[in-house]
């Protein structure tokens, strides 16, 4: 039984807490409730049984010890709207009410009036439930400062009254980019863990993916489409990435039938809609970068001058480091070694990225490449030291061990 609710709450918890958000107002007091809903069912389910739907059982559980703390804090007059509710919320508790309330946890932790580093965090934590160390990772930055930008935010949606709802469509063009942003960041955390031993998180991916198709309904336009496109076709690859004991495979090394064809058809079906849609934005760009490995059928195929160019169409609307990164992994598969370390010498100068271990981890395979063994050792010494993932380690310890045989 314990399993069995470990495996809800793996499953449930953010629907669970997007609808107590609702229902009960508050980030903070939604939070608790969920807990004590969860605390319930492990006293409860045991000799009860699970629920046949369990998420709607914690929410009603929830919003009943929610209102129990509102009584109990003597908070009635501020929350007299709550206290005035029946217990039997059947009404609210339908299963597109819950899909519901989880675009608009997206949309109200993607309001404007929050900085866009907060709307990441604030999502990331919130809807995902990541911790904030992977939060911190994910954006390079600090845990102290991401808690405490999660806790002023939580502050000020309470404080301004930010609705907890989906915008209407006139406004709806305005607060896309952003909401964009933050479901394309809760997909990479899933394709590619900051940290543990499984690179590839299929719920956190899935939800990612899920979130895209809600606003695909709601706002057909080209970059909802590129989006999608990009998750669907990167997700193809997630059962090749590792091998049965549990290790990195690379993109070069995997095996290609174990990509999911479904997932590449419908990616490549909601490209051409993005690119129908002129001009292409950044996703639409990413998945077009995608597409090309995905039509590859051996890594020896791999059009590298078509995905040069498409990096370099991409950097000159977002030239950020990640991206001059990746230009220069394509332009060494595309050219040489040396050439793709000539741009990632140049891009030394970014100071941030020198706390990104896949910076240190592509210096180390094209010093490798390239025949300069010290220098790819202390790139590959550099990279192991800033990953935190399990599979990545070992993949790196073991160029490190080849390259000490080549001393």
């Amino acid at each position: 039984m314990m399993d069995a609710i470990e495996r809800i709450y793996q499953e449930q918890s953010r629907r669970v807490l997007a609808t107590l958000i609702r229902l009960l107002g508050d980030f903070v007091l939604a939070e608790e409730a969920m807990q004590e809903a969860f605390t319930a069912a492990l006293h409860q389910w045991p000799g009860e049984g699970v629920p046949d739907n369990p998420a709607a059982w914690l929410i009603r559980i929830g919003q009943r010890r929610g209102i129990d703390q509102i009584r109990r804090k003597q908070t009635a007059r501020q929350h007299a709207h709550l206290l005035e509710q029946p217990d039997d919320t059947q009404e609210t508790l339908d299963e597109q009410s819950i899909e519901d309330d989880q675009l608009r946890l997206l949309f109200t932790c993607c309001h404007p009036s929050l900085s866009p580093d907060a709307r990441i965090a604030l999502t990331l934590r919130e809807m995902c439930g990541l911790t904030t160390e992977q939060v911190a990772r994910a954006l390079l930055q600090k845990p102290a400062t991401l808690a405490q930008r999660i806790v002023r935010a939580k502050r000020k949606i309470r404080q301004d009254r930010i609705p907890y709802e989906v915008p209407e469509a006139r406004a709806l063009p305005e607060r896309l980019p952003g909401v964009l942003r933050v479901i394309y960041l809760v997909f990479n955390e899933g394709y590619s863990r900051s940290d543990g031993e499984v690179i590839v998180d299929v719920s956190l991916s899935a939800e990612a993916i899920r979130l895209a198709e809600s606003l695909v309904g709601q706002l057909p336009e080209g970059e909802v489409f590129g989006l999608l496109s990009l998750m669907l076709l990167q997700d193809s690859r997630r059962y090749a990435r590792q091998d049965e004991h549990g290790d990195l495979v690379t993109l070069d090394e995997q095996n290609r039938t174990l990509w999911d064809g479904d997932n590449i058809r419908s990616g490549l079906v909601w490209l051409e809609q993005a690119l129908a849609r002129t001009p292409a934005g950044p996703y639409t760009l990413q998945a077009s970068i995608a597409a090309t490995h995905a039509q590859a059928g051996v890594a020896e195929d791999t059009d590298w001058a078509r995905i040069v160019r498409l990096y370099e169409a991409l950097y000159r609307q977002q030239p950020s480091p990640v991206i001059a990164l990746n230009r220069a992994v394509a332009t060494a598969m595309r050219d040489t070694p040396a050439d793709g370390l000539r741009l990632l010498d140049e891009l030394a100068s970014e100071k941030a990225i020198h706390t990104y271990h896949f910076f240190h981890a592509a210096r180390a395979d094209l010093y490798r490449r390239n025949g300069n063994v010290e220098q790819a050792r202390s790139a590959y010494e550099r990279a192991l030291a800033l990953s935190a993932q399990g599979p990545e380690q070992r993949f790196l310890q073991r160029r490190l061990d080849e390259l000490t045989g080549q001393s």
